[in-house]
């Protein structure tokens, strides 16, 4: 919205189309894609920091880890500071801590030094995760919104399954360092491009919900803190049921505490609306079947076919590129819009859950199969993704963008998270029990692997291990399944209601968009209830 004379907000108005909207959106998913591709690219780097970092199993997990731990703790908080403070803002601020992380990380000389590195990455991607939705939903009328968050959410797509390869390509040139000095000519491209070419916009005025991101950050840490080292140190161990039970406390604690301030940092009557609830169950269970999945597969991959970890990722790209190629080609916004969100999630999760039990008993003497399971992967995700997406930010008002990208990406992580924990618990169990008994007590497939003395035993813990991944990713597929069913119900049923399809938002204090000072907000209709 634009200021009236005098300094003071100009009635709502028709949101006004930015000529250089696609512009700003290849902003936004380039800076995205280094985001996502940070989560999986050091998996091929592990042999290497090992060796010249001197660094410990342990270590390792920590290196790896860290940057999830830290981002998922402060999605929430983050998608609040970017509605506050400003969408554009929090866009540059994230960029730059981004880059200075990178540079960090790459001229780290012991784990300890890394691990810090790779926490501050955490802190820059959260912003980054946040503000780049939040400004795509600021820059796009509800027309485009769904295709510009279909190539939103196919980038992510693209970056999470680009990780292995990239990493394995860098790796072949250059030493580990590269890694992460590839995001710095990106960062600053983002940087110029982003200054010159994205509108400023933010919600609320006043202080920041300081108790509420504290309580936020810290319970969400200790439950993805549990999920992460649940399979490493076992789901009864003290440290897990420790975090666990701190972070269910202190997430407890952030309800209360939201739901009697005066200005919310997460709006609880969000979760009154069956939309919104709907579109959560998606988010999670899409993300943890889908994730926990393409982990085993992965694995199967590697340990099976004896690929190694870029080859196995280059062999794992169709399910990226489809989802790419039917976004960008506009097919899944197309679907979409004929089908409606509610069919289009029901649709588009039944066709995932397909793909991956198709890839799961795919003969191991061939590609064809494993292909085509990862072809209706891609065309599944490709669909049901944005679908979820729109689901969540349509339960949310647009002036509140950055809080349901927030949303979004919390959910995200914690799916994401669950899916590898628990289907990789699958797996363990499975393939302990398969195994011959004369290699009983085996914890994982190399030590099973060195166990073995004779052809035939080696033959029995392959054959085991292979079980055991279709086992799990037969899981993850029921959970896909059950997750569209789940979801496209809440979302039917919401649609049929009558009255309002989400909560109210009190417009005070701050209850607007509030105009940027170099004039270049973009409008948003205040109160309004159709995205």
């Amino acid at each position: 919205m634009t200021a009236a004379p005098g300094g003071t907000a100009a009635p709502p108005t028709t949101p006004v189309r930015l000529r250089t909207r696609w512009l700003v959106l290849a902003v936004l998913c380039l800076a995205q894609l280094v985001v996502v591709l940070d989560n999986t690219i050091l998996t091929v780097a592990v042999p290497a920091l090992t060796r010249d970092l001197a660094a410990s199993t342990a270590d390792i997990q920590w290196v790896i880890n860290a940057y999830a731990l830290v981002q998922a703790g402060l999605l929430l908080t983050a998608g609040s500071v970017v509605d506050r403070y400003g969408r554009r803002r929090m866009l540059l601020v994230g960029l730059v801590l981004f880059g200075l992380a990178s540079a960090a990380a790459a001229s780290a000389r012991s784990a300890d030094h890394l691990i810090a590195a790779r926490a501050a990455l955490g802190v820059g991607g959260a912003l980054l995760a946040t503000a780049t939705l939040a400004v795509a939903m600021q820059v796009f009328d509800a027309r485009e919104r769904p295709r510009a968050i279909g190539i939103w959410a196919a980038v992510s797509a693209l970056g999470f399954a680009a990780g292995p390869p990239v990493g394995g390509l860098l790796l072949g040139h250059f030493r580990w360092p590269a890694i992460f000095l590839v995001n710095l000519p990106v960062v600053l491209v983002c940087l110029l491009a982003a200054r010159r070419l994205v509108p400023e916009s933010r919600h609320g005025e006043g202080r920041l919900d300081l108790v509420g991101a504290v309580l936020s950050t810290a319970g969400l840490g200790a439950v993805v803190f549990a999920i992460i080292q649940g399979p490493e140190q076992g789901w009864g161990s003290l440290p897990v049921l420790g975090a666990a039970t701190a972070g269910a406390l202190l997430l407890a604690a952030f309800v209360a505490w939201e739901q009697h301030v005066p200005a919310p940092m997460l709006d609880m009557g969000f979760f009154r609306d069956r939309r919104f609830v709907g579109a959560v169950c998606g988010v999670v269970l899409i993300t943890f079947g889908s994730a926990g999945a393409l982990f085993l597969l992965a694995q199967q991959l590697q340990f099976v076919r004896d690929y190694p970890a870029w080859e196995a990722g280059v062999r794992m790209a169709p399910f990226a590129l489809t989802v790419v190629l039917l976004n960008l080609a506009g097919v899944a916004a197309l679907v979409i819009r004929r089908l409606g969100i509610p069919l289009a999630i029901a649709a588009g999760m039944a066709t995932l859950a397909l793909g991956l039990v198709v890839a799961a008993y795919a003969p191991a003497d061939g590609y064809g199969g494993l292909l085509l399971g990862l072809l209706l992967m891609g065309a599944g995700c490709a669909v049901a993704n944005p679908a979820i997406v729109e689901a969540v930010l349509s339960a949310v008002p647009p002036e509140r963008a950055g809080a349901g990208a927030g949303i979004d990406g919390t959910m995200s992580e914690v799916g994401a998270s669950l899916g590898v924990a628990v289907l990789g618990a699958v797996l363990n169990a499975r393939f302990t029990a398969a195994l011959p008994a004369v290699l009983a007590g085996a914890g994982s497939f190399p030590a099973a692997l060195a166990a073995a003395r004779t052809g035939t035993e080696r033959d029995q813990v392959a054959e085991a291990f292979n079980a055991a991944v279709v086992v799990g990713q037969t899981v993850g597929a029921v959970a896909v399944l059950a997750g569209g069913c789940l979801a496209a119900l809440l979302l039917h049923r919401a649609a049929n209601r009558t009255g309002p399809s989400r909560p109210t938002v009190d417009p005070s204090p701050g209850g607007r968009d509030v105009p940027a000072s170099d004039g270049r907000d973009v409008a948003v209709p205040a109160g309004s209830s159709a995205c």
